[in-house]
Protein backbone atom coordinates (compact mmCIF):
# COMPACT_ATOMS: atom_id res chain seq x y z
CA UNK A 1 0.00 0.00 0.00
CA UNK A 2 1.70 3.12 -0.94
CA UNK A 3 2.08 6.26 1.56
CA UNK A 4 1.34 9.53 1.33
CA UNK A 5 3.30 12.20 2.41
CA UNK A 6 1.99 12.65 5.72
CA UNK A 7 2.35 9.22 6.61
CA UNK A 8 5.93 9.24 5.42
CA UNK A 9 6.49 11.95 8.12
CA UNK A 10 4.34 9.58 10.60
CA UNK A 11 6.27 6.95 9.70
CA UNK A 12 9.97 8.64 10.85
CA UNK A 13 8.86 9.28 13.92
CA UNK A 14 8.45 5.63 14.92
CA UNK A 15 10.87 3.84 12.09
CA UNK A 16 13.73 6.40 11.31
CA UNK A 17 15.26 3.60 8.84
CA UNK A 18 12.27 2.76 7.39
CA UNK A 19 10.81 6.31 6.48
CA UNK A 20 14.82 7.05 4.83
CA UNK A 21 14.41 4.36 2.30
CA UNK A 22 10.75 5.27 1.18
CA UNK A 23 12.23 8.76 0.21
CA UNK A 24 15.32 7.65 -0.70
CA UNK A 25 12.96 5.85 -3.82
CA UNK A 26 10.77 8.93 -4.32
CA UNK A 27 13.97 11.22 -4.59
CA UNK A 28 15.93 8.87 -7.03
CA UNK A 29 12.40 7.53 -9.19
CA UNK A 30 11.45 11.90 -9.11
CA UNK A 31 15.05 12.96 -10.04
CA UNK A 32 14.89 9.87 -12.86
CA UNK A 33 11.51 10.82 -14.61
CA UNK A 34 10.30 7.65 -12.98
CA UNK A 35 6.80 6.98 -11.24
CA UNK A 36 7.53 7.28 -7.88
CA UNK A 37 5.98 4.86 -5.08
CA UNK A 38 4.93 7.94 -2.99
CA UNK A 39 4.28 11.69 -4.08
CA UNK A 40 6.92 14.28 -2.56
CA UNK A 41 5.38 16.62 -0.29
CA UNK A 42 4.52 19.40 -2.61
CA UNK A 43 7.09 21.94 -0.50
CA UNK A 44 10.20 19.72 -1.36
CA UNK A 45 8.45 18.75 -4.96
CA UNK A 46 8.44 22.27 -5.85
CA UNK A 47 11.88 23.06 -4.21
CA UNK A 48 13.18 19.80 -6.24
CA UNK A 49 11.60 21.16 -9.73
CA UNK A 50 14.12 24.66 -8.39
CA UNK A 51 16.71 22.91 -8.23
CA UNK A 52 16.95 21.10 -11.92
CA UNK A 53 15.91 24.49 -13.40
CA UNK A 54 18.92 26.50 -11.89
CA UNK A 55 21.36 22.95 -12.49
CA UNK A 56 22.50 21.87 -8.90
CA UNK A 57 24.19 18.82 -9.51
CA UNK A 58 22.26 16.10 -6.99
CA UNK A 59 25.34 13.46 -7.20
CA UNK A 60 27.92 16.46 -6.19
CA UNK A 61 28.66 18.73 -3.14
CA UNK A 62 29.72 21.76 -3.90
CA UNK A 63 30.96 24.40 -1.59
CA UNK A 64 31.43 27.69 -2.10
CA UNK A 65 34.20 29.26 -0.17
CA UNK A 66 33.84 29.79 3.05
CA UNK A 67 33.96 33.89 4.36
CA UNK A 68 36.42 34.81 6.24
CA UNK A 69 36.47 35.09 10.06
CA UNK A 70 36.68 38.99 9.87
CA UNK A 71 33.25 38.98 7.32
CA UNK A 72 31.75 36.59 9.52
CA UNK A 73 32.38 38.87 12.54
CA UNK A 74 31.50 41.92 10.35
CA UNK A 75 28.13 40.53 9.24
CA UNK A 76 27.76 39.46 12.87
CA UNK A 77 28.02 42.73 14.24
CA UNK A 78 25.60 44.53 11.09
CA UNK A 79 22.87 41.71 11.69
CA UNK A 80 19.94 42.94 13.29
CA UNK A 81 19.77 38.93 14.05
CA UNK A 82 22.52 39.68 16.79
CA UNK A 83 19.63 41.60 18.71
CA UNK A 84 17.63 38.33 18.68
CA UNK A 85 20.35 35.64 19.99
CA UNK A 86 19.49 35.69 23.42
CA UNK A 87 16.00 34.52 22.73
CA UNK A 88 17.13 31.68 20.08
CA UNK A 89 19.69 30.56 22.76
CA UNK A 90 16.85 30.14 25.50
CA UNK A 91 14.74 28.37 23.45
CA UNK A 92 16.66 26.13 21.37
CA UNK A 93 20.08 25.62 22.75
CA UNK A 94 18.98 23.33 25.78
CA UNK A 95 16.80 21.07 24.58
CA UNK A 96 18.60 21.14 20.86
CA UNK A 97 22.19 19.98 22.62
CA UNK A 98 20.27 16.91 24.78
CA UNK A 99 18.47 15.62 21.80
CA UNK A 100 21.69 15.76 19.56
CA UNK A 101 21.31 18.67 17.48
CA UNK A 102 22.88 22.12 16.45
CA UNK A 103 20.99 25.64 16.62
CA UNK A 104 22.64 27.36 12.97
CA UNK A 105 21.47 30.78 12.14
CA UNK A 106 22.13 32.45 8.58
CA UNK A 107 21.45 35.91 7.67
CA UNK A 108 19.40 36.79 4.53
CA UNK A 109 22.25 35.77 2.27
CA UNK A 110 21.97 32.58 3.36
CA UNK A 111 25.76 32.47 5.27
CA UNK A 112 25.77 30.69 8.34
CA UNK A 113 27.07 33.03 11.35
CA UNK A 114 26.31 31.42 14.32
CA UNK A 115 26.47 27.16 15.00
CA UNK A 116 25.78 25.88 18.39
CA UNK A 117 25.15 23.34 20.23
CA UNK A 118 25.96 19.27 20.45
CA UNK A 119 30.01 18.70 20.21
CA UNK A 120 29.62 15.60 18.19
CA UNK A 121 27.21 17.22 16.15
CA UNK A 122 29.01 20.12 15.28
CA UNK A 123 31.95 17.85 13.52
CA UNK A 124 29.13 15.79 11.72
CA UNK A 125 28.09 18.89 10.09
CA UNK A 126 31.88 20.09 9.46
CA UNK A 127 32.11 16.86 6.99
CA UNK A 128 28.49 18.33 5.23
CA UNK A 129 30.08 21.54 4.56
CA UNK A 130 27.65 23.45 7.63
CA UNK A 131 30.32 25.48 8.89
CA UNK A 132 30.73 29.02 9.73
CA UNK A 133 30.99 31.62 7.10
CA UNK A 134 29.76 28.56 4.66
CA UNK A 135 26.65 29.56 1.99
CA UNK A 136 24.10 27.84 2.32
CA UNK A 137 21.58 29.43 -0.07
CA UNK A 138 18.69 26.63 -1.89
CA UNK A 139 20.38 27.57 -5.19
CA UNK A 140 24.02 26.49 -4.05
CA UNK A 141 23.89 23.19 -2.06
CA UNK A 142 19.89 22.48 -2.75
CA UNK A 143 17.02 21.76 -0.84
CA UNK A 144 17.94 22.39 2.70
CA UNK A 145 16.30 23.78 6.34
CA UNK A 146 18.13 27.60 5.60
CA UNK A 147 18.04 28.02 2.19
CA UNK A 148 14.28 26.37 1.25
CA UNK A 149 12.69 28.14 4.13
CA UNK A 150 14.07 31.44 2.85
CA UNK A 151 12.80 30.87 -0.32
CA UNK A 152 9.28 29.82 0.38
CA UNK A 153 9.29 32.49 3.32
CA UNK A 154 7.67 30.12 6.11
CA UNK A 155 9.14 26.86 7.78
CA UNK A 156 10.18 23.48 6.34
CA UNK A 157 11.65 20.63 7.65
CA UNK A 158 13.56 18.44 5.35
CA UNK A 159 14.23 14.81 6.34
CA UNK A 160 16.68 12.41 4.62
CA UNK A 161 16.55 12.12 1.11
CA UNK A 162 14.07 15.44 0.62
CA UNK A 163 17.92 16.64 0.74
CA UNK A 164 18.39 17.56 -3.46
CA UNK A 165 22.43 16.48 -3.01
CA UNK A 166 22.82 12.99 -2.04
CA UNK A 167 25.52 13.40 0.31
CA UNK A 168 23.42 15.38 3.03
CA UNK A 169 20.64 12.41 3.03
CA UNK A 170 21.92 11.64 6.51
CA UNK A 171 20.99 14.92 7.80
CA UNK A 172 17.66 16.29 8.97
CA UNK A 173 16.96 19.47 9.63
CA UNK A 174 13.97 22.26 10.33
CA UNK A 175 14.29 25.93 9.38
CA UNK A 176 12.10 28.87 10.17
CA UNK A 177 12.64 32.26 8.28
CA UNK A 178 12.74 35.52 10.53
CA UNK A 179 11.41 38.89 9.46
CA UNK A 180 11.76 42.39 10.31
CA UNK A 181 8.52 43.42 11.89
CA UNK A 182 8.92 46.80 10.75
CA UNK A 183 9.07 46.27 6.80
CA UNK A 184 8.16 42.64 6.46
CA UNK A 185 12.09 42.29 4.88
CA UNK A 186 14.21 38.44 5.48
CA UNK A 187 16.54 38.82 8.01
CA UNK A 188 17.71 35.26 8.23
CA UNK A 189 16.88 31.83 9.07
CA UNK A 190 17.11 29.80 12.43
CA UNK A 191 17.81 26.36 11.91
CA UNK A 192 18.15 23.13 14.19
CA UNK A 193 20.00 19.90 12.60
CA UNK A 194 21.33 16.66 13.33
CA UNK A 195 21.85 13.10 12.01
CA UNK A 196 18.75 11.46 10.86
CA UNK A 197 18.30 9.49 13.66
CA UNK A 198 17.74 12.86 15.84
CA UNK A 199 14.56 13.38 13.75
CA UNK A 200 11.32 14.31 16.02
CA UNK A 201 7.88 15.22 13.83
CA UNK A 202 7.64 18.61 16.59
CA UNK A 203 11.22 19.51 15.63
CA UNK A 204 9.81 22.03 13.35
CA UNK A 205 6.42 23.70 15.28
CA UNK A 206 9.28 23.85 18.06
CA UNK A 207 11.79 25.77 15.94
CA UNK A 208 8.81 28.03 14.52
CA UNK A 209 7.27 29.19 17.30
CA UNK A 210 11.24 30.16 18.83
CA UNK A 211 11.57 31.94 15.41
CA UNK A 212 8.10 33.95 16.00
CA UNK A 213 9.26 34.89 19.33
CA UNK A 214 12.27 36.19 18.25
CA UNK A 215 10.13 38.60 15.61
CA UNK A 216 8.13 39.49 19.13
CA UNK A 217 11.38 40.97 20.18
CA UNK A 218 11.93 42.98 17.01
CA UNK A 219 8.74 44.34 17.61
CA UNK A 220 9.35 45.05 21.30
CA UNK A 221 12.61 46.85 20.85
CA UNK A 222 11.39 48.79 17.31
CA UNK A 223 8.24 49.95 19.92
CA UNK A 224 11.18 51.27 22.39
CA UNK A 225 13.03 53.15 19.72
CA UNK A 226 9.44 54.86 18.82
CA UNK A 227 9.09 56.44 22.41
CA UNK A 228 12.81 57.56 22.32
CA UNK A 229 12.03 59.59 19.12
CA UNK A 230 9.28 60.64 20.71
CA UNK A 231 10.40 62.05 23.57
CA UNK A 232 12.92 64.48 20.85
CA UNK A 233 9.99 64.89 18.39
CA UNK A 234 7.93 66.74 21.49
CA UNK A 235 9.97 69.88 22.06
CA UNK A 236 10.44 69.98 18.32
CA UNK A 237 6.79 69.77 17.34
CA UNK A 238 5.26 72.00 19.68
CA UNK A 239 7.22 75.11 18.35
CA UNK A 240 6.12 74.47 14.73
CA UNK A 241 3.15 76.03 13.81
CA UNK A 242 0.81 73.77 10.73
CA UNK A 243 1.71 70.32 9.43
CA UNK A 244 4.45 68.52 10.41
CA UNK A 245 5.17 64.36 11.50
CA UNK A 246 8.15 62.71 13.07
CA UNK A 247 9.03 59.03 11.46
CA UNK A 248 11.90 57.18 12.01
CA UNK A 249 14.52 56.19 9.42
CA UNK A 250 11.56 53.09 8.11
CA UNK A 251 9.27 55.50 7.95
CA UNK A 252 7.28 54.34 10.82
CA UNK A 253 5.31 57.26 12.60
CA UNK A 254 6.69 58.79 15.98
CA UNK A 255 4.20 61.50 16.87
CA UNK A 256 2.23 64.21 14.54
CA UNK A 257 0.61 68.00 15.12
CA UNK A 258 -1.72 69.43 12.57
CA UNK A 259 -3.18 66.70 10.93
CA UNK A 260 -4.18 63.31 11.46
CA UNK A 261 -2.18 60.04 12.59
CA UNK A 262 -0.24 58.02 9.61
CA UNK A 263 1.37 54.97 11.37
CA UNK A 264 3.73 55.03 8.43
CA UNK A 265 4.82 56.67 5.44
CA UNK A 266 6.71 55.27 2.54
CA UNK A 267 10.36 56.74 2.21
CA UNK A 268 13.08 55.99 -0.16
CA UNK A 269 15.87 54.20 0.60
CA UNK A 270 18.71 57.16 0.45
CA UNK A 271 16.40 59.71 1.71
CA UNK A 272 18.18 63.13 2.17
CA UNK A 273 16.99 66.64 3.77
CA UNK A 274 15.12 69.23 1.63
CA UNK A 275 12.12 69.51 -0.54
CA UNK A 276 11.13 65.76 -1.35
CA UNK A 277 8.08 64.19 -3.01
CA UNK A 278 6.81 61.23 -0.20
CA UNK A 279 3.64 59.65 -0.96
CA UNK A 280 1.07 60.43 0.04
CA UNK A 281 1.66 63.02 1.81
CA UNK A 282 3.44 64.96 -1.64
CA UNK A 283 5.85 67.74 -1.44
CA UNK A 284 7.52 68.15 1.78
CA UNK A 285 10.24 69.58 3.50
CA UNK A 286 12.24 67.01 5.23
CA UNK A 287 15.24 67.84 7.81
CA UNK A 288 16.77 64.94 9.79
CA UNK A 289 16.48 64.20 13.29
CA UNK A 290 18.40 61.81 15.63
CA UNK A 291 17.35 59.04 14.66
CA UNK A 292 14.53 59.95 12.39
CA UNK A 293 13.01 62.38 10.28
CA UNK A 294 11.07 65.82 10.37
CA UNK A 295 8.28 65.87 8.07
CA UNK A 296 6.83 69.04 7.17
CA UNK A 297 4.25 68.72 4.10
CA UNK A 298 4.08 71.88 1.40
CA UNK A 299 0.89 73.55 0.91
CA UNK A 300 1.16 73.89 -2.99
CA UNK A 301 -0.40 71.05 -5.02
CA UNK A 302 2.06 68.17 -6.21
CA UNK A 303 2.11 69.08 -10.38
CA UNK A 304 -0.63 66.49 -12.25
CA UNK A 305 0.72 63.84 -14.81
CA UNK A 306 1.57 60.87 -16.33
CA UNK A 307 2.94 57.86 -13.71
CA UNK A 308 5.12 54.96 -14.69
CA UNK A 309 4.55 52.05 -11.90
CA UNK A 310 7.75 49.26 -12.41
CA UNK A 311 6.68 46.17 -10.61
CA UNK A 312 10.04 44.36 -10.14
CA UNK A 313 8.80 40.11 -9.31
CA UNK A 314 12.64 39.48 -11.11
CA UNK A 315 14.62 38.49 -8.14
CA UNK A 316 14.14 35.39 -6.48
CA UNK A 317 13.51 36.95 -2.86
CA UNK A 318 14.04 40.88 -3.26
CA UNK A 319 10.68 42.68 -4.68
CA UNK A 320 10.07 46.35 -5.16
CA UNK A 321 7.91 49.05 -6.93
CA UNK A 322 9.32 52.11 -8.50
CA UNK A 323 7.10 55.01 -9.11
CA UNK A 324 8.33 57.62 -11.75
CA UNK A 325 6.08 60.81 -11.77
CA UNK A 326 6.36 64.41 -13.00
CA UNK A 327 7.27 65.17 -8.60
CA UNK A 328 10.19 62.35 -9.00
CA UNK A 329 11.14 58.80 -8.20
CA UNK A 330 10.23 56.73 -5.68
CA UNK A 331 10.98 53.23 -4.99
CA UNK A 332 9.84 50.74 -2.05
CA UNK A 333 11.05 47.38 -1.20
CA UNK A 334 8.28 44.73 -1.24
CA UNK A 335 6.77 42.53 1.64
CA UNK A 336 5.74 39.19 0.15
CA UNK A 337 2.47 39.33 1.12
CA UNK A 338 1.92 43.08 -1.01
CA UNK A 339 4.20 41.66 -3.60
CA UNK A 340 1.53 38.93 -4.41
CA UNK A 341 -1.31 41.36 -4.14
CA UNK A 342 -0.31 44.00 -6.92
CA UNK A 343 0.86 41.10 -9.20
CA UNK A 344 -2.37 39.82 -9.36
CA UNK A 345 -3.96 43.72 -9.90
CA UNK A 346 -1.40 44.28 -12.37
CA UNK A 347 -2.48 41.15 -13.80
CA UNK A 348 -6.03 42.20 -13.62
CA UNK A 349 -5.78 46.30 -14.77
CA UNK A 350 -9.92 45.96 -14.73
CA UNK A 351 -9.99 45.85 -11.28
CA UNK A 352 -10.70 42.91 -8.10
CA UNK A 353 -13.66 43.03 -6.01
CA UNK A 354 -12.12 41.87 -2.08
CA UNK A 355 -13.90 38.45 -3.00
CA UNK A 356 -11.96 37.67 -6.25
CA UNK A 357 -8.54 39.08 -4.53
CA UNK A 358 -9.58 36.65 -1.98
CA UNK A 359 -10.27 33.75 -4.22
CA UNK A 360 -7.22 34.57 -5.99
CA UNK A 361 -4.29 34.47 -3.08
CA UNK A 362 -6.18 32.09 -0.69
CA UNK A 363 -8.63 29.97 -2.87
CA UNK A 364 -11.49 31.28 -0.54
CA UNK A 365 -13.65 33.85 -1.68
CA UNK A 366 -15.03 34.22 2.14
CA UNK A 367 -11.46 35.72 3.68
CA UNK A 368 -12.00 39.16 2.86
CA UNK A 369 -11.30 40.70 5.51
CA UNK A 370 -7.69 39.78 5.69
CA UNK A 371 -7.56 41.14 2.00
CA UNK A 372 -9.06 44.67 2.99
CA UNK A 373 -6.94 44.80 5.82
CA UNK A 374 -3.57 43.88 3.18
CA UNK A 375 -4.72 46.39 0.80
CA UNK A 376 -5.40 49.34 3.84
CA UNK A 377 -1.60 48.99 4.11
CA UNK A 378 -0.14 48.93 0.55
CA UNK A 379 -2.65 52.34 -0.10
CA UNK A 380 -0.41 53.76 2.42
CA UNK A 381 2.28 53.77 0.46
CA UNK A 382 0.73 54.11 -2.77
CA UNK A 383 -1.91 56.83 -1.97
CA UNK A 384 -4.29 57.86 -5.03
CA UNK A 385 -2.35 55.78 -7.09
CA UNK A 386 -4.53 52.39 -6.38
CA UNK A 387 -8.29 52.83 -6.11
CA UNK A 388 -10.84 50.63 -4.45
CA UNK A 389 -14.60 49.72 -5.61
CA UNK A 390 -13.02 47.53 -7.00
CA UNK A 391 -9.36 47.81 -6.08
CA UNK A 392 -6.77 48.68 -8.95
CA UNK A 393 -3.91 50.69 -10.40
CA UNK A 394 -5.24 54.21 -11.23
CA UNK A 395 -6.21 54.23 -15.13
CA UNK A 396 -3.80 57.20 -15.57
CA UNK A 397 -0.84 54.88 -14.37
CA UNK A 398 1.41 52.70 -17.07
CA UNK A 399 1.97 49.77 -15.06
CA UNK A 400 4.87 47.62 -16.19
CA UNK A 401 5.84 43.93 -14.40
CA UNK A 402 9.37 42.72 -14.78
CA UNK A 403 9.37 39.16 -14.50
CA UNK A 404 11.72 36.26 -13.96
CA UNK A 405 13.13 34.72 -16.56
CA UNK A 406 11.82 31.10 -16.16
CA UNK A 407 8.00 31.47 -15.31
CA UNK A 408 8.15 29.06 -12.66
CA UNK A 409 10.99 31.51 -10.37
CA UNK A 410 7.71 33.79 -10.11
CA UNK A 411 7.49 34.18 -5.92
CA UNK A 412 8.67 30.87 -5.20
CA UNK A 413 7.67 31.71 -1.55
CA UNK A 414 3.43 31.81 -2.94
CA UNK A 415 0.86 29.01 -2.91
CA UNK A 416 -1.27 31.56 -4.30
CA UNK A 417 -3.68 30.35 -6.69
CA UNK A 418 -3.49 33.20 -8.86
CA UNK A 419 0.35 33.05 -8.76
CA UNK A 420 0.57 29.21 -9.56
CA UNK A 421 -1.40 30.11 -12.55
CA UNK A 422 1.33 32.86 -13.54
CA UNK A 423 4.10 30.24 -13.10
CA UNK A 424 2.04 28.16 -15.72
CA UNK A 425 0.88 30.47 -17.95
Amino acid sequence: MALSPMDVTQLAAVDTARAARVLNDVRNATLSGQRAPVAPRPVIEQSWGRMLRSGVDPDHDFRSGLLSREEVQRRRESSTLRHVLPVLREGLLSVADVAHHIMVVADEDGRVLWREGSSPVLRKADGLGFELGADWREDVVGTNGVGTPAVVRRPVQVFAAEHFVRTHATWTCAGAPITDPRDGRLIGVVDVSGPLETMHPATLAWVDTVAKLAEARLRELHLTSLEQLRAVAAPVLARLAGRALVVDRDGWCAAVTGMPYVSRIALPKSLTGGRRWLPPLGLCAVEPLAGGWLLRPADEPVPSGGTRIVLDLSQPRRWSMTVTGTAGTWSHELSPRHAELLYLLALHRGGRSAAELAEDMFGDAGRTVTVRAEMSRVRRYLGGLLEHRPYRFCEEADVEVLLPENPHDLLPHSTAPGVAQGRTA
